[in-house]
């Protein structure tokens, strides 16, 4: 498990994984890419090099390091099991790392299935948004083998601030939900907050710059109150995958019986949103829930 990793297949070219994958060009790696949508995968050859290839299988031969980012279960399944899966094309003692935000239960269905072809497993959703892909500033949170992940960790450095490993496969997914579970509860009350000063007539950016300063404060305000209060929305991470994961939250809640009021109603808001046409909005979206006539 200490070689070095030369050579990367990264499947999933979408906003996160075009530029996740360019960091990884451009620190030298060879690079194989597949995307669904082959236009996609030719542009960012044009702008990085390396080779695209038809399917996800002929990506993933002859890598090292396989990487993931796609949108749901369904399509990890379709990009990695299966006979044109990554999976199939995979060498021994090759490492799998899925970016994708995913239940707990598939990250342990791929690591079973990983070792079944003496090969690797890390569960590993990120935090950060495009902007955080863009600029290399991702928070990865990972689950796997220590060994896996230690030869792992220097590349997924390439575009993550903070890179961690949280236990066996699966802690990656699970720590990922509180992420989603402590967002969800930020962003309803900067969106109430933000409300309720406009009706009271004050100066909402002048509130939210001395609020921010004391323990009202949080990324989410400082880095979404201005397009909030501006009626931007089209930016940032879509509801319509926020509500994705929340459903993953809410499912695993019920598993371990554990009890998520704010997160549910929440989640409900965001189904709000969705019938205002809102779908691909911002997440920060729930102000405009709550200045609706």
């Amino acid at each position: 498990m200490s070689e070095t990793i030369r050579t990367a297949a990264f499947i999933g070219l979408g906003v996160m994984g075009y530029p996740m994958a360019g960091h990884l060009a451009r620190a030298g790696l060879r690079m194989r890419v597949y995307n669904r949508n082959a236009a996609k995968a030719e542009a960012w050859i044009a702008e990085h090099g390396g080779s695209h290839h038809a399917t996800p299988r002929e990506a993933a031969e002859g890598a090292d390091l396989v990487l993931v980012c796609v949108g749901n279960d369904d399509d990890v399944r379709q990009v990695v099991i299966g006979q044109d899966g990554a999976l199939a094309g995979m060498r021994d003692n090759a490492v799998l790392v899925d970016h994708t935000t995913a239940s707990a239960d598939l990250a342990r269905e791929l690591d079973q299935a990983c070792r079944a072809r003496n090969c690797h497993f890390i569960d590993a959703p990120v935090s950060g948004g495009q902007q955080g892909a863009v600029n290399g500033a991702l928070t990865i949170m990972c689950g796997g083998e220590d060994s896996a992940f230690e030869r792992a960790r220097p590349r997924l450095a390439h575009y993550g601030k903070a890179v961690t490993l949280l236990g066996a496969s699966g802690a990656g997914q699970m720590t990922k939900m509180v992420n989603q579970i402590c967002i969800a509860g930020l962003v309803q009350g900067l969106a109430e907050g933000l409300h309720f000063a406009e009706r009271a007539g004050l100066d909402r950016e002048q509130v939210i710059a001395v609020i921010s300063q004391g323990a009202a404060g949080s990324w989410q305000m400082v880095n979404r109150h201005s397009t909030m209060i501006a009626d931007d929305y089209d930016h940032g991470f879509a509801v319509d995958w926020m509500r994705k994961d929340l459903n993953i939250c809410l499912a695993e809640a019920r598993r371990l019986d554990a009890r998520l009021p704010v997160t549910a109603l929440v989640d409900q808001f965001y189904g709000d949103i969705q019938a205002m046409g809102g779908g691909r909005w911002d997440t920060s979206s729930l102000l405009k829930r709550l200045q609706r006539d």
